[in-house]
């Protein structure tokens, strides 16, 4: 993925996702530190707007989703799913 492909997906997904959970107009974005997210053209692009959180760079342990994801996939495994079926049924549970 690239800078260009990562702004079409906030744009696509961001601002929708904002509505339906009924959030203020006023939130503030969080991503990492990853190159796409950082490129000059994403910088400007985000700048333009979204509110978006100031990072300090090399600090995945800040980071609370990536923890949240290890805590997914111990449960998961945990359940055994057998086929595809089973991983996308018990994530959704989970």
């Amino acid at each position: 993925m690239n800078s260009s492909k990562y702004q079409a997906i906030v744009a696509q997904n961001l601002l929708v996702s904002v509505r339906q959970v009924k959030m203020k107009r006023k939130f503030t974005f969080q991503q990492d530190n990853d190159p796409k997210h950082t490129s000059k053209s994403t910088k400007a692009w985000l700048h333009q707007k979204i509110n978006v959180l100031e990072w300090p760079s090399q600090s995945p342990d800040l980071n609370p989703i990536k923890h949240l994801w290890g805590d997914l996939k111990r449960a998961v495994h945990r359940r055994c799913p057998h086929n595809l079926t089973d991983l996308e049924r018990f994530c959704k549970e989970e």
